[in-house]
């Protein structure tokens, strides 16, 4: 009963939300063709600005759900076993990133084609749970401030300092490694500064694990949010302006002329103040059991709109090519066929699992013999070769 009582429903149903406004948004994007993109009208303008609300709320919602977890349970630092499964899961998202861009035709030439090291939110969200973890295991063992100060502080550099490294390619570093850092080259995210809403979100799950059972935990919550995002929003810009007249640092300057992450992370904080206000109606389980599996759903809907692996996906055939009426009917039906495979999934997971493991198993025992003789017979080709065996 505890844990039904302290589970935060809220941020299931703010994660259900963001990932169903990310296959809208995907779809939308990448088929209405461009003769509709009318910056002029309202409508058009009012949607492409939700859509820019998707990915930060996206980010900061994963950095909370994987520290409230970390930080919950008892053990501390190595012993934690949610240190495990968070480099696990990490890593498992960084392999899924790569694994979605990989195209079999070029592979099956032994080519990688230069998207295949693209940056991408899984790539993001992987490598900024290990870097929470590498912050939590260096300071947990010492004042119990020190977390919570190193990933806000973490926020606010990656933000206030993005104008001095936006424009930068990290041109001396191979392109793997530099898309993390740049879109110069084509990467969609990048470690800096999306890194930043993340730490903010794990920074936000401290305060609740804190307060979580404070019953003015909400009454507070909510008009502290609500405050601080609107703040953010409309007052942030200038507070910018007035920073760079009175410091002469021209970088404040370069912030207000271009405050998206700020103004992003203002929208972030009403997100999470409206949900926290609605949160005793969001109980549906199959739309928070859709907010529980948005890894399978990002997986689905990266096959189906961009066709991953095959490069035959609905991106290729309808590109900038649809009207609105059918655009708009045919991202619904998107967002419900995407939901609903990854619940099928979600609900058969195991077996579907055990299965592939089971056919692996059964082809590498298979093909152990005829490997076993292939490489025996190599390596004695090559002793011969080098005049290691007499004839």
């Amino acid at each position: 009963m505890e844990k039904k009582s302290t589970r935060l429903y809220f941020i299931d149903a703010i994660r259900a939300w963001a990932i169903l406004m990310m296959l809208q948004g995907h779809f939308v994007d990448g088929l209405l063709d461009t003769a509709f993109r009318d910056t002029s009208n309202s409508g058009y303008l009012l949607w492409k600005y939700f859509r820019g609300i998707t990915a930060p709320v996206f980010f900061t919602v994963s950095g909370f759900i994987f520290t409230y977890l970390l930080i919950k349970v008892p053990q501390k630092g190595f012993e934690n076993p949610r240190v495990k499964k968070g480099l696990k899961r990490g890593l498992e998202l960084l392999f899924i990133g790569y694994l979605l861009r990989l195209n079999l035709g070029g592979l099956l030439q032994g080519k990688l084609y230069d998207t295949f090291f693209l940056v991408d939110v899984l790539h993001c969200i992987g490598l900024s749970l290990l870097v929470i973890i590498g912050m939590y295991l260096i300071t947990y063992t010492r004042k119990a401030f020190l977390f919570p100060l190193a990933l806000v502080s973490l926020t606010l550099l990656l933000f206030t300092f993005e104008p001095a490294y936006a424009a930068t390619t990290f041109s001396a570093i191979p392109d793997a490694f530099a898309n993390y850092l740049t879109r110069a080259n084509g990467s969609v995210f990048t470690i800096i500064p999306w890194l930043g809403y993340t730490t903010f979100g794990a920074f936000v799950s401290l305060l609740f694990n804190k307060y979580k059972e404070r019953e003015q935990l909400y009454s507070w919550a909510i008009p502290i949010a609500a405050v601080f995002g609107l703040s953010l929003i409309f007052l942030s810009s200038d507070f910018f302006v007035v920073l760079s007249e009175l410091t002469g640092i021209p970088l404040f300057l370069s912030i207000s002329l271009n405050n998206y992450l700020f103004i992003r992370l203002g929208d972030v904080c009403i997100a999470f103040a409206i949900f926290m206000l609605i949160r005793k109606w969001l109980t549906n389980r199959t739309f928070l059991k859709i907010g529980q599996s948005t890894l399978s759903i990002y997986v689905i809907h990266f096959i189906i709109l961009y066709g991953s692996f095959t490069g035959l996906g609905l991106y290729r055939f309808f590109h900038h090519s649809l009207s609105p009426a059918v655009t708009i009917s045919g991202a619904i039906a998107f967002m419900v066929v995407c939901s609903f495979t990854a619940l099928l999934y979600e609900r058969h997971k195991l077996v579907i699992k055990e299965n592939i493991r089971n056919s692996l198993h059964l082809t590498w025992t298979t093909a152990e013999p005829f490997l076993r003789n292939v490489i025996s017979k190599t390596k004695v080709l090559l002793l011969k070769l080098f005049g290691f065996v007499k004839n």
